[in-house]
């Protein structure tokens, strides 16, 4: 096992893996800019080492930075969390000449699984169901029509380099492909440096489930179970569950086999996801993650296996600890992505500071979080403040044991996505696990009507609240403006209704 390990990440995930080491008795180093010098991670850690400079490029993704850290303070391995350089094979290729372990795979499984056309290659050879599309890129465009008609609209073109859902459209008809072609050649170009394009057929609506995979350098690999991953904006996921409201046995079964073929074929090795699109009986492969997950800890809470710290065992040249057998799934878990976003205005980051914080807990809540009451959110990272996570023994408990910690849950200062998640608890159609990728859009007005319900209800509730982390006299003025506010509002409703 490794002394220390370097966490080349910030926020939640980086406490998270510093937890882990905790519990392994590895000493942790955290990396900070100048925008994190008072984040609580970087207390949380054994040592701290400075970035400067708070821009990404010049911090968090600035290898040679990080590299002269690692060696300065003795770190064994680094380990890149989620985001920035969790899927840089570039990082790698660097640790392996400074004789540092990276916590992943190898920078040939990252290249070739972060590329989405070499990537569908190698799934159609391990024989895991690939979408239909091309195999190549599209330069030609009287080429791409031909192509378009045979696998028969829609289709979607895709930016073969990166991720995140950037660089992807969905085209209806003959007449939108050149514009589509060249809009995401354009875009993969400015994201990635890379202006390769892919056509594939479209699906409409489909689920989006995942398979948990881990897997050593002594032959093992397994899957850790499913989870849904359908609710999202944009391709960027905003709710997870697991296991998947309609998943049975012989489907996980058929799915997790899949996944592992995957792996195995790519002689892979680490924690990683294998994601699949699931449309009407049938699951095709969608992309491999070459990394933990965001949504890691649904599947923790319902196998209880700690995916992180079998990730740095597996680094460190150990066995899994854990067969296939092994893997049981306990009851129904959500996670809620808490961003600091406000979702009545097409989910807008609102970056600044915490002036009221109060967390939720109780039976089966988890918290994954890396602020504190007065702190102030970075304008230069992700919005995101916290991963909320309620367990029960069905679905039905975890949905009302959400709800409950949702409603325990209080951030003042800044906008949040509580309200979003409050209006899908409620959602009918959710509520049935009736799920598919474009369920937000889909009934958008229904949960924008009910999150300005849920808005005006939190104000009685937060100004009740106040006295909690507020002194006497502020509270006081504070609750008179939020009064104010209620009557008036009161009125404008009753004016509407006499009309």
């Amino acid at each position: 096992m490794f002394d220390k390990i370097l966490i080349a990440n910030r926020g939640e995930i980086a406490i998270r893996i510093m937890r882990a080491c905790r519990e392994l008795d590895v000493k942790s180093v955290a990396i900070y800019s100048d925008a994190d010098k008072t984040s609580l991670y970087t207390n949380y850690a054994d040592e701290r080492y400075a970035l400067g400079n708070p821009s990404p490029s010049k911090s968090y993704l600035n290898i040679d930075k990080i590299m002269d850290i690692a060696i300065e303070s003795g770190a064994e391995a680094i380990h890149p969390g989620y985001g920035f350089l969790a899927e840089n094979s570039e990082l790698g290729r660097r640790c392996e000449k400074n004789g540092i372990a990276l916590i992943g795979p190898s920078g040939k499984v990252i290249e070739s699984m972060g590329d989405k056309i070499t990537s569908k290659k190698l799934m159609k050879k391990a024989g895991v169901p690939i979408i239909e599309g091309t195999d190549s890129g599209v330069t030609d465009i009287d080429e791409a029509i031909k192509i378009a008609d045979s696998i028969g609209y829609p289709v979607i073109v895709k930016a073969s380099a990166g991720g995140g859902g950037i660089g992807m459209r969905t085209v209806y008809e003959e007449d939108e492909l050149v514009r589509a072609i060249e809009s995401t050649q354009s875009v993969a170009s400015t994201n990635f440096g890379d202006s390769t394009v892919f056509i594939e057929k479209y699906i409409e609506k489909p689920r989006h489930i995942e398979f948990q995979i881990l897997a050593d350098d002594h032959g093992n690999t397994i899957h850790v179970a499913d989870r849904e991953c359908s609710i999202q904006r944009r391709h960027q996921k905003l709710i997870e569950e697991a296991p998947s409201p309609i998943m049975t046995e012989e489907l996980r079964k058929q799915m997790g086999e899949s996944a592992i073929k995957a792996a195995e074929y790519i002689d892979y090795s680490s924690a990683g996801t294998v994601e699949f699109l699931y449309s009407g009986g049938e699951y095709y492969f969608l992309e491999m993650n070459t990394r933990i997950q965001v949504e890691h800890p649904i599947t923790e809470i319902i196998t209880n296996i700690d995916l992180v710290k079998e990730q740095i065992k597996i680094a460190s040249g150990e066995e899994l600890s854990y067969s296939q057998k092994d893997v049981k799934v306990n009851g129904h878990a959500i996670e809620c992505r808490i961003n600091a976003e406000n979702p009545l205005a097409d989910f807008a980051p609102n970056p600044g500071k915490i002036t009221g914080y109060r967390s939720p807990g109780g039976p089966g809540v988890r918290l994954d979080s890396g602020v504190y009451m007065n702190y102030t959110i970075p304008t230069f990272y992700d919005s995101m403040i916290s991963k909320l996570i309620a367990w029960g023994r069905n679905r039905n408990e975890a949905i009302n044991r959400m709800r409950r910690a949702l409603s325990e849950y209080i951030i003042i200062g800044v906008n949040t996505t509580i309200p979003f998640h409050k209006a899908l608890m409620k959602n009918e159609n959710f509520l049935k696990g009736e799920l598919h990728t474009h369920f937000v859009d889909d009934y958008r007005k229904r949960i924008d009507d009910e999150m300005r319900i849920i808005r005006e209800e939190d104000l009685e509730r937060i100004n009740r609240m106040r006295s909690t982390f507020m002194p006497g006299k502020k509270v006081a003025a504070i609750s008179a403006a939020v009064g104010s506010y209620l009557n008036t509002a009161k009125k404008q409703k009753m004016k509407k209704s006499n009309k």
